[in-house]
């Protein structure tokens, strides 16, 4: 049977191609409750038979699980076929001092901690590392991993670490993904990025990426991935409520109001809350793939089918008008439209 087509956009100067949906594989790791097993296997598959080839994972993701289920669930299949990324800047080491579960998210156990490491030896480790827990034989994009502290050592040693592997055809397409889009505007500028994995920082409700990263790959003909889209959850119901959070925090009242009325401007339109919040980005021309956290095979289902969805153009047009968006907002480029068949 062949899988329905998902658009694919190439990483600017590399060969490597990104469906315009991605799977996020940090849910799979446990993030904020347990993942059976069989529901992650049986999300990939799904998102397999979609077609879904592009895989984001990263050692940070409960301690190494997301990247074990990942690569076992890969296992056997045409390995030019898809596209994995993860992630260094965290090593995995022993935890002398565990408590029983890991305190940064994931329900997993502690025997790991995760030990800032931005140094040239500290990629070469965490890549083997990423490897031997996949079962992989090469990564396709490497980005480094929330280096917000961290900027001399991962743009002085990190970053041109993972531009040698680049340059031997070890790595496909190299960068950096944080939650804020200025470093990441300097990481385009100052070091030899092909693409950076931007979280939360251009959405319906936040579009402070128009400030530095977005104008800066697009002037430097450089590529980005959004994440993040859904601001942690309140752009993901038709109808957003008190108590839904908004960048990890409850949801202040104003920040609900103002998604209120943009899911309100959506119905209007024919459409929903969170088939905009997917459709949004792509209207940007330097952002080339929207990745999603997918956990079972009902949620990429709903992911896959909401980003098919026809967004009307002018959706866009009233959101700006009504003041809900920018007003500097690009127009788009088509790729906010359904991409059944592209």
């Amino acid at each position: 049977m062949t899988p329905p087509t998902i658009r694919r956009r190439r990483i600017a100067d590399t060969s490597v191609e990104l469906t315009g949906l991605g799977f996020g594989a940090s849910v799979i790791g446990n993030l904020y409750r347990v993942t059976p097993a069989e529901d992650a296997a049986a999300a990939i598959e799904t998102a397999w038979q979609e077609g879904i080839r592009y895989f984001d994972t990263a050692p940070h993701y409960g301690l190494g699980l997301s990247e074990r289920r990942l690569g076992a669930a890969l296992r056997g299949r045409p390995r030019d076929a898809y596209v994995v990324s993860s992630k260094v800047g965290r090593l995995l080491v022993p935890n002398e001092q565990p408590r029983g579960v890991d305190t940064e998210g994931f329900v997993v156990r502690d025997d790991l901690r995760r030990q800032w490491d931005f140094s040239r030896d500290g990629v070469l480790r965490s890549i083997e590392e990423t490897l031997e827990r996949t079962g992989l034989d090469r990564l396709d994009v490497v980005y480094l991993h929330d280096p917000d502290d961290h900027w001399r050592q991962a743009a002085e040693e990190a970053m041109p670490a993972l531009a040698e592997l680049r340059d031997q055809g070890v790595i496909g397409a190299i960068g950096a993904g944080m939650n804020q889009s200025a470093m990441l505007a300097r990481f385009l500028r100052e070091t030899p990025a092909d693409v950076v994995m931007l979280a939360g920082r251009y959405t319906l409700l936040d579009q402070s990426a128009l400030d530095d990263v977005l104008p800066a790959a697009r002037e430097l003909g450089k590529s980005v991935v959004a994440v993040g889209v859904f601001n942690s959850g309140l752009l993901s119901r038709d109808r957003p409520a008190e108590g839904m959070k908004y960048d990890y925090q409850d949801a202040p009242p104003a920040l609900v109001a103002r998604a209120l009325a943009i899911a309100e401007v959506c119905a209007a339109h024919g459409t929903t809350l969170p088939a905009a919040a997917i459709a949004f980005p792509r209207t940007h021309p330097s952002i080339i793939n929207v990745t999603l956290g997918m956990r079972n095979t009902e949620q990429v289902a709903r992911n896959v089918e909401i980003h098919r969805e026809h967004i009307p153009e002018d959706l866009w047009d009233d959101l700006r008008v009504q003041g809900l968006i920018r007003s500097d907002v690009p127009a788009g480029s088509g790729q906010g439209r359904s991409s059944r068949c592209l």
